[in-house]
């Protein structure tokens, strides 16, 4: 009897440590569970996190605090000499606005796309820059999230001074480290425009234009991409997706992406600091597909030449100075865009944006699709 009874008691034993090692990996499970997407992103944007979140700990940091104060210095100058002149301008002037947004050319700066049409229920932004994995800081030390933060802010910092990403750098900054793909620059945008993230999911996009999870096998060519809801204090929930595509006609005839984009409807576009892809021929699919499917479209001089804007279609209003393209967009001008402005009086400008980003150096075309005779009754 006296070895059953000390097995018994073993295997009690043994129970009860077991019991006890779940019960204290219980709290580690809850708190791994705070590290929500929107607490990621405001400790890489430098905003309070909520308490309890895993990653607090973080925030002491003397360098965190310096990343927090560096942003919010920025944010500021951003706000006072930008953003809320955009607002302004938004409100004044864009017309009844769309619940989609179509960015293209866009790479991770929905910064712009929230500026000029903050109320949107959907956006959708696309570019060559890799979306890349979900970020995550959980195990990662301080010192690494600091070398982190510090290439997070090289890789924004041609967007908050001059309204556009050097792509270049962009792109290389963009593969190193640990926080890669346009998602982390995502991140930050979203929680410094006041939002909050309440999903995040990876996900692919067919031939056909059809929406799967990311690891969800696909027959023939398929587009990475991410989808992100987010909630905005007045707005409510809005959806943003980001899709790496190929937007030339060669890249959207085996895409299904503008086959994604035309389920979603007509809605409002805007073309900033595109390289004038729009100007050559081996993008005309994107550009019919922008005039076809816009009532609204926000653009600079890199967007679609106003040669394209039929006058039976669309009414155009050019604001602040058209100068010529800087010299390293050779064959860009365009005399009819200067003949515009000419014949019209240019509406003010009080911010810049563009390449040529100083605000009395920058254009900005607003065109609005006419409304049919037939629908006002004539």
């Amino acid at each position: 009897m006296a070895p059953t009874m000390d097995k018994t008691s073993t295997t009690v034993r043994a129970a009860s440590l077991a019991a006890a090692i779940l019960l204290s990996l219980t709290p580690i499970v809850a708190a791994a569970e705070s590290a929500t997407p929107d607490n990621t992103a405001r400790l890489l944007a430098g905003l309070p996190l909520p308490s309890g979140s895993q990653l607090t700990s973080f925030t002491q940091n003397r360098s965190w605090q310096r990343h927090a104060k560096h942003f919010d210095s920025a944010w500021a100058r951003l706000e006072k000499r930008q953003l809320s002149k955009i607002s302004v301008w938004s409100k004044e002037h864009i017309p009844q606005k769309e619940p989609v947004v179509y960015y293209m050319f866009s790479g991770p700066d929905f910064l712009y796309a929230n500026a000029f049409f903050p109320d949107a229920k959907t956006y959708v932004l696309s570019a060559l820059e890799p979306v890349g994995p979900i970020p995550s800081v959980e195990g990662m030390s301080s010192g690494r999230l600091i070398r982190e933060l510090g290439e997070l802010q090289r890789s924004v910092n041609s967007v908050l001074s001059y309204s556009f990403f050097i792509t270049k750098k962009m792109r290389y900054q963009l593969r190193g480290g640990h926080l890669t793909g346009t998602l982390p620059v995502l991140y930050l945008f979203i929680a410094r425009s006041g939002k909050a993230i309440e999903e995040v999911e990876l996900v692919r996009l067919d031939d056909q234009g059809r929406l799967h999870a990311a690891d969800e096998k696909i027959e023939g060519h398929a587009d990475d991409g991410v989808k992100i809801v987010l909630t905005d204090p007045k707005v409510g929930r809005q959806t943003l997706y980001y899709f790496r595509t190929d937007l030339s006609n060669g890249g959207v005839k085996k895409s299904g992406f503008l086959k994604f984009c035309a389920g979603l409807g007509r809605g409002d576009s805007l073309i900033k600091s595109a390289s004038y892809l729009l100007h050559s021929d081996y993008f005309s699919q994107v550009r019919d597909f922008l005039l076809e499917h816009s009532n609204a479209l926000v653009q600079d001089d890199s967007g679609i030449p106003v040669r394209h804007f039929k006058a039976e279609d669309w009414d155009l209003y050019p604001f602040g100075n058209y100068l010529r393209p800087l010299g390293i967009f050779p064959g860009t001008y365009q005399s009819q865009l200067s003949a515009l402005y000419r014949k019209h009086r240019a509406g003010p400008l009080e911010f810049g944006i563009g390449y040529r980003w100083r605000p009395r150096q920058s254009n900005l075309l607003l065109a609005v699709k006419n409304t049919p005779k037939t629908a006002r009754g004539e």
